[in-house]
């Protein structure tokens, strides 16, 4: 039995709406006969524009507030951008379902139409990404890096206003907004990692809301589920974030898992990089193994050396 209606909770950016809409678009796939309504909340991320993401943390900086709104029965579902949401959920949450996960590579967008390999120390590259800075550390460590923060939009007018050269942005958003005409260069995952469970969205709710839940299972795309089911773990298990250079990326095939997961340095010095295959049913598993295999070669220590700085 469906529910009559459903209350979508969402960020405010373009982007978030945007996400926000195509699951009310999914679930109207389903019935027609479900109301479907979308409700905007502004979460601390929204509001702090002005400090890099490593300097005030990442546990739910995107989405507290979204789950005080669930708690609340403000709203039924909170949608994200599955890479903002923490590794692990207090238990009053789960994530219900993830849709089918769109491009998850990093792309550079540059003002002028320069390639990676065609910008030098006197270009300023802007990213608030430690992740991003590690793999440009390692392209060119003598890069120019400035930070930056606001929403897609945002920051493509700071970049046409002079504010840098050129930026990495997630292929995903600059597509799903029609933007991506922006795009200079996809930067293939074999050189440049992109974040953990990027280009994926997930639907969180409450754990004991069995109706919706039993619901959402006809949205919920198993492969994308799998992929970042293994890239989650591998990042919970090294104790990852946005302050920390960890990423992961997987593909699945004829029920076969291929993950590959890398800790870094900040300039890229000092990099940990590995691959594992397993099977599908274990994803969680092997993203647990993937992180022990790195933890084993040092990434701890890696990991340790960045908070100290950071703290």
């Amino acid at each position: 039995m469906h529910p009559g209606k459903i209350t979508i909770g969402t960020r405010g950016s373009k982007l978030a709406l945007y996400q926000a809409y195509k699951v009310k678009s999914e679930i109207e796939k389903i019935s027609s006969s479900i109301q479907v309504d979308v409700k905007i909340i502004k979460t601390k991320g929204d509001k702090i524009l002005d400090v890099a993401l490593s300097k005030i943390g990442d546990k739910g900086l995107f989405t507290k507030e979204l789950e005080v709104a669930l708690l609340n029965k403000e709203v039924d579902l909170a949608v994200h951008s599955l890479k903002d949401l923490p590794t692990e959920l207090p238990q009053e949450f789960c994530v219900g379902a993830v849709l089918e996960r769109a491009d998850y590579r990093d792309a550079l967008v540059s003002r002028k139409g320069e390639k990676l390999n065609e910008l030098t120390p006197e270009h300023k590259i802007a990213t608030s990404s430690l992740r991003r800075i590690a793999g440009l550390k390692r392209v060119n460590p003598d890069f120019t890096i400035v930070d930056i923060r606001g929403n897609v939009n945002t920051r493509l007018q700071k970049m046409e206003d002079g504010y840098c050269d050129a930026m990495i942005m997630a292929a995903a958003g600059l597509k799903r907004l029609e933007l991506d005409h922006y795009i200079t260069e996809i930067l293939e995952p074999a050189t440049f990692i992109p974040a953990v469970a990027q280009g994926a969205i997930a639907i969180e709710t409450l754990s004991d809301n069995s109706k919706i839940n039993k619901f959402l299972q006809l949205l919920n795309h198993q492969a994308t589920l799998d992929e970042v089911t293994a890239e989650r773990s591998f990042m919970k298990t090294l104790m990852g974030g946005c302050q920390v250079p960890v990423g992961a990326y997987s593909t699945v095939y004829d029920n076969k898992i291929t993950l590959t997961g890398f800790v870094s340095a900040l300039d890229g010095k000092e990099y940990l990089k590995e691959s594992m295959v397993g099977d599908t049913t274990k994803a969680k598993e092997l993203g647990i193994q993937l992180a022990q295999n790195l933890i084993d070669k040092g990434a701890n220590v890696i990991l340790q050396k960045i908070r100290n700085t950071n703290s």
